[in-house]
């Protein structure tokens, strides 16, 4: 196994004997200079084929305790569930732990309110979300709110790789619709152009397909956080009237209504893409 880049100290881009490409973990193996071979695979803890190069600048920013714990979640997931999954889950999945974390020591703490829905619906991938939330306990000593598991399960339900001609196929068409209606709205409202192959896209997307998920579900996040929804208008001005304009499209549009709660959560993903894609 040949490293052809360096990605950080602990993660590079690597060629196979049979010439395919793939991401390899390991502590340490960033250090080697590259090109050069491996010659102790002891040091390969874990290897991702097909991921998509755009996915990769997230390696970047995601740190390597939180990719080698997402990387044992998504290892057992892939061993008990009959699926396949998307092969990019390795760093949605990470980001969606890292942002959660986030969150928590930062004191922000936003109800979910799928978790009986998700477990109801989808009782293997919610079961695989709480050993989850026990992984992340016993590697980071950091606990999350037990409903994060529906989150968690949720980003494995949208890993899930679909035929064509499957009804779940349709639905995520016409959700890429609403999601590209609703970029628009941000460029058009923070005067910015989103770089849609970026990893800030990744991030802010994957956001609005479970915001579209949950009013699929009619069932969005209603919680009593007022003051911290008014605190958070107050800081992010300008995000907020940008949120209030896709409020008005999905509910003009669309016919679908979304609470003060998960209008927060929105302005605090379009403030992470406008401040890392303004012109």
């Amino acid at each position: 196994m040949q490293i052809i880049k360096n990605i950080n100290n602990n993660v590079v881009i690597c060629r196979d004997d049979h010439g395919r490409e793939l991401v390899a973990f390991g502590k340490g193996l960033g250090f080697q200079a590259a090109p050069s071979q491996i010659t102790d695979l002891s040091k390969v803890q874990q290897t991702f084929y097909n991921i998509n190069p755009q996915y990769l600048a997230m390696l970047d920013s995601l740190p390597y305790d939180i990719l080698e714990l997402t990387a044992s979640i998504v290892d057992m997931a892939r061993g008990e569930l009959s699926y396949a999954m998307s092969p990019n889950l390795i760093l949605t999945l990470s980001d969606h732990i890292n942002f959660a974390l986030e969150r928590k020591r930062k004191g922000i703490y936003i109800k979910m309110p799928l978790v009986c829905d998700v477990e109801h619906n989808y009782p293997k991938e919610m079961a695989l979300a709480q050993k989850a939330l026990r992984i992340i306990w016993s590697r980071l000593k950091l606990r999350l709110a037990d409903d994060e598991a529906s989150g968690i399960a949720l980003a494995f339900v949208n890993a899930r790789l679909y035929e064509k001609d499957e009804p779940e196929n349709q639905s995520w068409m016409l959700d890429q619709q609403i999601l590209n209606a609703i970029t628009r709205i941000i460029e058009d409202e923070m005067h910015i152009q989103i770089d849609v192959t970026s990893f800030n896209y990744l991030r802010y997307s994957t956001h609005v397909q479970y915001l579209l998920e949950r009013i699929h579900s009619g069932k969005c996040i209603d919680s009593i956080n007022q003051d911290l929804y008014r605190n958070i208008r107050t800081e992010y001005t300008d995000t907020a009237l940008c949120v209030d304009k896709i409020a008005q499209y999905l509910q003009c549009q669309q016919g679908f209504d979304i609470t003060e709660e998960e209008q927060l959560y929105l302005i605090l993903h379009v403030n992470r893409i406008c401040t890392k894609d303004s012109l």
